[in-house]
């Protein structure tokens, strides 16, 4: 049964709990723990759009590395019927 909101383990390791400590407050860059934990947060999801973005130029990178003369000239109509096959 519950213990009505008493006691629990602490989850982090010393040097981890130390180390948001150091990062939280009055001496570190944010404010409190959740502002560190948004921060995070939005750092990461910068990073992942900086990859998918890197992604997408590397196959636009490829995609116009092609040379000119290698393309010929297409209708829509065959262009959609070279799809379709």
């Amino acid at each position: 049964m519950g213990d009505g909101g008493g006691w629990r383990p602490d989850p982090f390791p010393p040097a981890l709990r130390d180390f948001v400590s150091a990062v939280v407050g009055d001496d570190g860059s944010c404010e409190n723990v959740s502002e560190y934990i948004r921060d995070l947060f939005r750092r990461d999801k910068e990073m992942a759009e900086q990859v998918a973005f890197n992604r997408s130029k590397a196959g636009w990178t490829h995609a116009f590395a092609t040379p000119d003369d290698t393309c010929q000239p297409l209708t829509a109509a065959e262009v959609i019927a070279r799809n379709r096959a």
